[in-house]
C-alpha cells in the first residue's frame, strides 16, 4: 500500500518477450496479434542496426495482466509465418 500517496506501480505494465519471429513479421502484424487480447500499450521488434532486418525477437507491452496472460498462453507454440512463436513475461531485474 501507498499510505494515500500516489502510487507508480499499482497497475504495472506486463512486458512479454516474443522469440522466434519470423524475419518477415512486421511490427504491425506483431501488434495485431496482441490487440486480439486487449490493450497493447507498445510494440517494438528488435532490429540489426547495419540490415535494417529484423532479429527475430521483439517485446510487448500490456497494461493488463489478465489480458497479456490470456495473450501469452494463446500464441506461445503458435505459427506465424512459418515459424512457432515462443511468448514469455519479461522478468523485472532483480535490485541488489
Amino acid at each position: 500500500m501507498c499510505a494515500g500517496q500516489a502510487c507508480d506501480n499499482v497497475h504495472p505494465l506486463m512486458k512479454l518477450l516474443i522469440r522466434n519471429l519470423a524475419r518477415t513479421t512486421t511490427e504491425a502484424e506483431l501488434k495485431k496479434l496482441f490487440d486480439a487480447f486487449g490493450h497493447v500499450q507498445s510494440c517494438d521488434l528488435v532490429m540489426d542496426k547495419k540490415s535494417g532486418v529484423s532479429k527475430g525477437f521483439g517485446f510487448v507491452e500490456m497494461p493488463k495482466p489478465g489480458e497479456a496472460k490470456a495473450a501469452m498462453k494463446a500464441l506461445n507454440g503458435k505459427g506465424v509465418d512459418g515459424s512457432k512463436l515462443r511468448v514469455k513475461k519479461v522478468e523485472p531485474a532483480s535490485k541488489k
